[in-house]
């Protein structure tokens, strides 16, 4: 059985706390995880970003090497891919934000 995604792991471990997203074209921004999930390899979160009604969603690539990044615009009914992990980091209790 393959490794889980070192990102995912991540992402899965810090919940519900805060976590700093950096994509792969380098924008940043901090979510709050309000569910993650593991099915075997494949991995599934949902959240949100302050100041931002929009909703987030994480999940696992076809091959689980990357974890691609969806939002759902508030009163919408489709996502758009706005991209995927590159990094992530727990946020600080220094006050950190987006």
């Amino acid at each position: 059985m393959a490794d889980l995604n070192t990102l995912a792991k991540r992402i899965h471990n810090a919940s519900p706390d805060p976590i700093r997203v950096t994509l792969d074209d380098g924008a940043e921004a901090v979510l709050r995880m309000e569910s993650t999930e593991f099915f075997q390899q494949e991995f599934q979160a949902e959240g949100t970003r302050e100041d931002d009604d929009a909703d987030y969603r994480l999940v696992s690539s076809e091959d689980n090497e990357s974890i691609l990044v969806g939002r759902q615009p508030a009163g919408s009914e489709g996502w758009e891919m706005i991209g995927s992990i590159a990094a992530v980091e727990p946020v600080s209790d220094a006050g950190d934000d987006a």
